[in-house]
């Protein structure tokens, strides 16, 4: 018997030479000059923690609003000498309607499981959630 097939997701964005950023046939975004690529992978793995919040929740019945931040610090790594980010950190702040009782801290493991940017970096991130 062989192994269930894996679901593929596949993304692709354009950058063009004055810094907009689009999405094929889609929407496009100017990103400010101050913002660094740093900057962006921390807002995309808010935005990503968030999502896989709300999906989790909504499975468990759920309804999310949630703001996030996040801060991440780059050095250079005694394991290789090269600059990379080696701690980063979130705080995601949570209203869940109805509230979560028993159900808590299985979602916020899920969410935090399941954001496939934090799945993706060398370090794991760690999280700070508040939810009510």
């Amino acid at each position: 018997m062989s192994a269930p097939r894996a679901k593929v997701f596949e993304y692709e964005v354009e950058i063009d030479r004055h810094g907009t950023a689009a999405i094929p046939g889609g929407s496009s975004v100017s990103v400010p000059a101050d913002w660094t690529p740093d900057h962006l992978l921390l807002a995309a793995l808010v935005r990503c923690s968030i999502a896989s919040l709300a999906y989790h929740a909504k499975r468990a019945g759920h309804e999310v609003r949630a703001i996030g931040a996040a801060r991440g610090t780059i050095t250079r790594r005694a394991s290789d000498g090269r600059y990379a980010f080696t701690g980063i950190g979130l705080r995601i702040e949570a209203v869940l309607t109805p509230p979560a009782t028993d159900d808590l801290s299985q979602l916020l493991e899920k969410a935090e499981r399941d954001c496939f940017v934090g799945a993706s970096l060398a370090i794991a991130p760690r999280y700070d959630w508040d939810v009510s």
